[in-house]
């Protein structure tokens, strides 16, 4: 697809800033914050930056390529887009944006469960290329049935979570009335009529809901029913007893998200996963662990060769993707950086935030003279 930036916004920050002022003040913090402090997730992204790269300017040099093999599929980026709960609430009709965008740009787009469209929509979307990250269910019925509908969807990968067995506790959600169950309070409601084209786009998509999980829920549940409800059905605390139906149940790509040890590493090795992405859920789970380049570093360098190593958590622009990837990284995804673009640009936000990252990536490899992404582990400076 061509690439075709809005130049009033040539960066993130930028995105992140245009972003901040079209959305609700509770929205924003919803996206942009972490968990207790934001230690977590303001170290992702500085550590990640302390990775430097070392150029190459005398070497024969044939062109950089961005085009990326993963589980047999050639992509044209070394990126795609993590799963976010809610996006919905963040900007209306916010996932279909980004998951045809990422169809358009051939990149991989991940579902969440707990998002606001359906499997079989970004299934349609993404002509049977979106992957699906669940939620684990407390029940094996529930568990399954999602696990058919994500196959007859031809959803090519599924995305298991081991970093969620409780809610981060997030200071602001909970100001905001957004831990569950959610409410919306009169600051929320006015700061609302202060947005009036997310306002008004809400009104044309409708209030955001669990699409995926529709089927199973109750209809007319109130918003104190929805948090018992969520709270009775999901199980986020995963283990071999969990893993292996799920294993035997799916002959797709399975892939383990939120791996930080070595020890969950060869659990999921053991266990017949295809790939892990060593991620800290974007710093909002747990402030004490570390940054996701430490342990990416460790578990690339001695599992890499078992087991495809991927990340997310931190990752902000295309030098972000190119550290990570020097550091080890197969492939890599992001959240925040897809959901500025779309909060700021809404419909075009999908397509200019992809177009930028793929931008500032090719430059990066002209300048390294790093001819194919698999060459960024030379230019690491140990």
């Amino acid at each position: 697809m061509a690439i075709k930036i809005d130049t009033r916004y040539p960066s993130i920050d930028d995105l992140r800033t245009k972003a901040q002022k079209k959305i609700p003040k509770f929205a924003f913090e919803y996206l942009d914050g972490g968990c207790n402090e934001d230690v977590n997730l303001h170290r992702n992204t500085a550590e990640l930056r302390d990775v430097q790269l070392k150029p190459n300017y005398l070497r024969q040099h044939n062109g950089s390529s961005l085009k990326t093999k993963l589980f047999g599929v050639e992509y044209d980026a070394p990126f795609g887009v993590s799963p976010v709960g809610l996006q919905g609430l963040m900007w209306p009709n916010s996932p279909e944006i980004l998951a045809k965008a990422a169809c358009e740009h051939n990149i991989p787009f991940i579902l969440s469960t707990v998002t606001t469209t359906s499997i079989e929509r970004s299934a349609e979307l993404t002509e049977g290329k979106a992957w699906f990250q669940l939620y684990h269910p407390t029940e094996n019925r529930l568990r399954d049935d999602i696990i058919k509908r994500a196959e007859a969807a031809e959803c090519p990968v599924l995305v298991i979570l081991c970093d969620v067995p409780t809610f981060g506790f997030r200071p602001r959600d909970i100001r905001n009335g957004l831990a569950m169950p959610p409410k919306m309070s009169l600051k929320n409601i006015i700061q609302v009529l202060g947005r009036p084209h997310w306002a008004a786009q809400t009104l044309k998509y409708g209030q955001p809901n669990f699409e995926t999980l529709k089927p199973y829920m109750p209809k007319g549940l109130d918003l104190k029913q929805l948090g018992k409800f969520m709270d009775q059905t999901f199980s986020g605390r995963l283990n071999e007893e969990k893993i292996k139906p799920i294993r035997d149940l799916w002959k797709g790509k399975l892939v383990l998200k939120g791996v930080a040890s070595e020890y969950d590493t060869e659990e999921a090795i053991r266990l017949g996963l295809d790939g892990i992405i060593v991620s800290n859920h974007g710093g909002r789970q747990l402030d004490a662990g570390e940054s996701t380049v430490k342990p990416l570093h460790r578990l690339a360098e001695k599992y890499g060769d078992q087991i495809e190593v991927m990340m997310d958590s931190g990752i902000r622009s295309g030098p972000d993707v190119a550290r990570a990837m020097a550091s080890g990284a197969k492939f890599t995804f992001m959240g925040r950086s897809f959901m500025y673009g779309v909060s700021a640009l809404g419909k075009n936000g999908g397509n200019h935030t992809i177009s930028l990252l793929k931008t500032e990536l090719q430059q990066v490899m002209e300048q390294l003279n790093c001819e194919k992404t698999t060459d960024f582990a030379e230019h690491l400076i140990k």
